[in-house]
């Protein structure tokens, strides 16, 4: 669970401090992310099909895959703090530089929320902020690992040993990824397949973020914001009724794991 309000994050901002007490570089606009040890950390993964005790394997299951979400929150959570920066900086009369007017058409892209404003006079859109605030927004812990528990079947599922694809993510270029054995007739769609646990976190956190299937978890999440609460996954969990053909029952189950499996969480 994570707790946000705009005070506390304009705080963070001015003070570089992250929601859970990481410090974030001053400037993100020449300080990115560093992904090199994240990256490294990916490079084999435990074979969970071995383990014989559930409490042990789910441990290992969640433990394996937090560092890539902590990461990925922790990348979002710069992005967030520099676009509300430059809310903060707009709503004061002040113009952009060119360096943060061009980041923004970059993080823009990056969420498929093309830049209104004018380039010329550095300025941005309201609703354009609004938009990609909506967007770039953390994900807890508890949604994210519940998903892929779910999804992967505790990271035994061929997909995720084969393709190391845990959250089910489908493409549909031919020779994308895994052709699922159960594929309809006249179907084309392939599972995705990644280099790295590491790179299907972050696949995952992009099409919840700016899929337009999920605007319901988003639509939450902003309101949760708005109102100080919790920015919580069984509540999310509730935006999620597109991500399978079950529709309500899967949401039902993806809150029931979250709730059966609270001992596992980090709080904060």
């Amino acid at each position: 669970m994570i707790k946000t309000t705009k005070k506390l994050a304009l705080l963070a901002l001015i003070t570089g401090l992250a929601g859970c007490g990481e410090t974030l570089p001053e400037n993100p606009l020449t300080e990115a992310v560093d992904d090199t040890k994240i990256k490294a950390s990916y490079t084999s993964k435990p074979d969970f099909r071995a383990f014989k005790d559930v409490n042990q394997k789910k441990a290992a299951f969640f433990d394996f895959l937090r560092p890539a979400v902590e990461h990925e929150n922790k990348r979002v959570e710069r992005e967030r703090q520099f676009l509300l920066s430059i809310q903060a900086k707009l709503d004061s009369g002040d113009k952009l530089d060119s360096e943060e007017y061009d980041y923004a058409a970059k993080l823009g892209k990056m969420y498929q929320v093309a830049l209104e404003g004018d380039s010329a006079a550095k300025t941005i859109a309201k609703s354009w902020l609004n938009e990609m605030l909506n967007r770039v927004d953390v994900l807890p812990e508890e949604l994210v690992l519940s998903q892929a528990a779910n999804e992967s079947g505790w990271g035994t599922s061929r997909f995720a040993v084969e393709g190391n694809n845990y959250f089910g993510q489908w493409c549909y270029r031919a020779g994308c990824g895994l052709v699922p054995a159960s594929r309809t007739n006249g179907a084309t769609h392939e599972v995705a397949v990644f280099d790295s646990a590491y790179l299907s976190v972050q696949a995952y956190f992009m099409n919840v973020n700016r899929n337009r299937a999920y605007v319901d978890l988003r639509d939450i999440r902003a309101a949760q914001r708005r109102t100080g609460q919790m920015i919580e996954g069984t509540k999310l969990a509730e935006g999620l009724s597109r991500y399978s053909e079950r529709g309500q029952a899967y949401v039902d189950e993806i809150q029931s794991m979250i709730r059966h499996n609270n001992k596992y969480w980090r709080q904060g």
